[in-house]
């Protein structure tokens, strides 16, 4: 398996089954605290040990993955880039979201393109990441010239 393969493998891990199996975890954790019966709580507590230890099986094989092996990698095409980025983007979301306990959230995305970004008759691209960003009560600021384009999106998030 080259090396872009391989990486790739253990980001899905990660990002798959590994937090899958941390929910699960918090899951049972959430159901042993408020179960009251002596035989489901030692159940509970031994399904508990089990998760944990296939978590660490999981990060072990993540960090085997990781490993470089010398082997040659390969350029990237456009659908990968896309998949790619879309899981970057959810995971530093979800890490703001779960543990950064900020009020609010900043993200900034520029280009070195033609520019020239600008709402369009008929195209509702645009538009709809405007509104999509007025719905979380945050603003969008789209700066395109000659240079490129820049997105600034500022989105306020409920602290708890």
């Amino acid at each position: 398996m080259i090396t872009s393969q391989r990486i790739r493998f253990a980001q899905e891990l990660h990002d798959g089954i590994a937090q899958d199996l941390v929910g699960l975890g918090y899951a049972i954790d959430l159901i042993l605290a408020t179960s009251e019966n002596l035989s489901e709580r030692d159940s509970l507590r031994a399904l508990r040990l089990d998760v944990i230890s296939i978590i660490d099986k999981v990060r072990r094989e993540i960090f085997q993955l990781r490993q470089s092996s010398g082997d040659v990698d390969v350029l990237h095409t456009e659908p990968e880039i896309r998949v790619t980025l879309e899981r970057v983007f959810k995971e530093i979301i979800d890490n703001v979201l779960t543990h950064s306990q900020a009020s609010d959230l900043k993200i900034t995305i520029s280009d070195n393109g033609l520019g020239g970004a600008q709402e369009k008759f008929g195209h509702h691209g645009l538009q709809g990441i405007r509104e999509r960003v007025g719905e979380l009560a945050g603003t969008c600021v789209i700066s395109s010239d000659f240079i490129g384009t820049t997105f600034t999106l500022d989105i306020p998030i409920a602290t708890s």
